[in-house]
């Protein structure tokens, strides 16, 4: 096994490979980070994604059709194109038209991390990650928090950015015709990794790996390219960006554990900020 610090980047194609668990009127799919766990349903009516006993807080999105999802004793319907974040707890989503259904949990999720098609890519450990730490809870405590989309879009960003105590994710709105290639948008993050969801169109995601000491460690640039549904995950400290190749509607969902602190405390930028208290300086 390799001694690398530099890992790769963990591809999960879920429209090339079979479900992890189809049952019910739902075929599921199941891919991990790190921190995180991501399942894509696909759906017919009335089917009802379930858990019991969940430890904490998660997110359901809906992108193309409307659910009931219950919590406890407390239920909302939800919208298609809308975020919902389910507190710990017994909790269901009772689909009313067939569709889609994106739920992003913590790895607390222990029977979901089993069905993770990229498991092996988290068969050692992670410490370049950042641990996963909840932050503060809220004042009013757990409970069922609903935000459809359209009331958080900005005209001057393709960012909604919504965060829980423990995850963080971003749904950005469509693009409708292939990226420029002219106006890409290379980074890295230090210590955490990104999960880039893509929910329709041809992606293709550019990874630059840091060199080290070692040479053996080095590794060429790539350029992932995959359809939809798939999810990416990109390791801390490579920097990449990500471009859809087609016309006609991509969309992509990034995904964080723990919260990103450098959107978090930028005033204005966290949709459901008020929701949410901030950790206290330490």
């Amino acid at each position: 096994m390799s001694t690398s610090t530099i890992r790769p980047a963990s591809v999960a194609r879920h429209h090339d490979e079979p479900p992890a668990h189809e049952a019910d009127g739902a075929r599921t799919w199941v891919s991990r980070g790190a921190n995180f766990i991501v399942t894509v349903s696909e759906v017919q009516p009335g089917a009802t994604l379930a858990r019991q006993g969940q430890p904490d807080e998660y997110f359901v999105f809906l992108p193309y059709a409307g659910a009931t999802i219950h919590a406890g004793d407390a239920s909302i319907e939800a919208s298609a194109e809308s975020v919902t974040i389910v507190p710990p707890g017994d909790s269901r989503v009772v689909m009313k038209a067939a569709g889609q259904v994106v739920r992003v949990f913590s790895h607390q999720a222990a029977d979901l991390l089993a069905l993770a098609g990229n498991a092996a890519d988290y068969a050692r450990p992670t410490p370049e990650v950042a641990p996963l730490v909840p932050w503060p809870t809220p004042a009013d405590g757990f409970r069922l928090r609903h935000y459809p989309l359209a009331q958080h879009t900005q005209a001057d960003s393709n960012m909604r950015i919504f965060r829980s105590t423990n995850l963080m994710v971003n749904v950005m709105t469509p693009r409708m015709v292939a990226r420029d290639v002219r106006k890409l948008s290379p980074h890295s993050h230090t210590d955490f990794e990104q999960g880039s969801l893509a929910l329709r169109g041809d992606w293709v995601h550019h990874m630059r790996y840091p060199w080290t000491a070692d040479m053996n460690d080095w590794r060429e640039d790539e350029a992932i390219q995959v359809g939809s549904p798939s999810l990416t995950v990109i390791p801390p400290k490579v920097i990449h960006t990500s471009r859809n190749t087609n016309d006609g509607g991509a969309w992509l969902l990034d995904i964080f554990a723990p919260p990103r602190m450098d959107f978090a405390g930028k005033p204005g930028k966290v949709a459901n900020e008020h929701d949410y208290p901030l950790p206290t300086a330490s």
